[in-house]
């Protein structure tokens, strides 16, 4: 293992962060949570969904369903049905018509929701904390743009927003720069972006082309105990298409990583706009030191993977509810 990977590493103080995740789970997202409800240094305090990767009531109940068989107990507010003022895409063709890939989740789940959708949940857990609970959107921007549109006031108690999307240097597999985050729901994002509140963007691409998983590290999955085994099925049929080989993206981990574990990543400040009308979603970007937006431009691949491989050895024994 990496000496930057050590034990201490994971267990340094004061390194826990609060959180909100805003999820559409979605593979990628599923995989996400799993490692962030199992790391001692994330304290989450609000799960919120959205509709992006699949229509908002299935990704509700795939996040209630991971709770369940993980047997944790969060508080989880449903979100935004579609996007601000767009019909919202969907991505089942590639996390699967459930949301969850090779997994087949239940139809439906007993796990109460909270009363209070995602925008008054999100506010009022933003309001009692002290200026540091970040949120953290795996997902469109939806949620996030209607709390600041009907509370203004919480802009000044947000310390910081983790960004999972955008592609501004583009991609064969994207040529206009757009990634299925902000082209979801591009209008969301500008709200975001408006605010000046400063944010840690996780580009599209360093999940694919970065710290991507190889198919032998996939096939090893299947002997890492419940959750490896659960983790084996979503991702059988989420492979990344357009590659040599298979591969499977982390980018929802990527982001939170991010947030948690900086000396993974490499990031320069920067100045990023969003396209809202010729070609919705398209980020560009211009590097400069007083940049609102922490941009990831690389990670440190091997160490990136030794994490992963560290976070799955601490659940081998860890039996799924049934």
């Amino acid at each position: 293992m990496n000496k930057i990977l050590s034990t201490e590493f994971y267990k340094t103080k004061n390194r826990e962060i609060k959180v909100i995740l805003d999820t559409d789970p979605g593979v990628d997202d599923s995989a996400c949570i799993i490692y962030a409800l199992f790391d001692e240094n994330v304290k989450i305090k609000l799960f919120t969904t959205v509709a992006g990767n699949i229509p908002l009531e299935k990704a509700t109940r795939n996040l209630a369903h991971l709770l369940d068989v993980l047997d944790k107990d969060y508080p989880i507010a449903k979100g935004a049905s579609k996007a601000l003022t767009r019909v919202s895409p969907t991505a089942e063709h590639m996390h699967g018509i459930e949301g969850l890939g090779g997994y087949a989740p239940p139809t439906t789940c007993a796990r109460k929701l909270l009363k209070e959708d995602a925008v008054e949940a999100m506010y009022k857990v933003i309001m009692e904390g002290d200026g540091d609970i970040v949120p953290v959107m795996l997902g469109p921007q939806t949620n996030l743009a209607n709390l600041i549109t009907s509370h203004p006031d919480v802009v000044k108690k947000i310390p910081k927003i983790v960004v999972m999307g955008g592609s501004p240097f583009g991609h064969k597999d994207y040529p206009d720069h757009i990634s299925f985050n902000l082209s979801t729901d591009p209008d969301a994002f500008k709200i975001v972006l408006d605010t000046k509140i400063p944010i840690l963007m996780c580009p599209s691409h360093m999940g694919r082309i970065k710290a991507h998983l190889e198919e032998d590290f996939v096939l090893a999955l299947k002997d890492k105990g419940d959750v490896g085994d659960f983790l084996y099925q979503m991702y059988s049929t989420y492979w990344e298409p357009n590659y040599p080989t298979k591969r499977i993206t982390t980018n929802d981990t990527c982001a939170l990583f991010a947030l948690i574990y900086p000396e993974l990543f490499i990031t320069e400040k920067a100045c990023v706009s969003v396209n809202t009308t010729d070609a919705p979603g398209k980020t560009d970007i211009t590097f400069t030191s007083d940049g609102q937006v922490d941009f990831i431009k690389d990670l440190h691949r091997e160490e990136f993977l030794d994490m992963l491989e560290y976070k799955l050895s601490k659940l081998l024994s860890f039996k799924l509810k049934k």
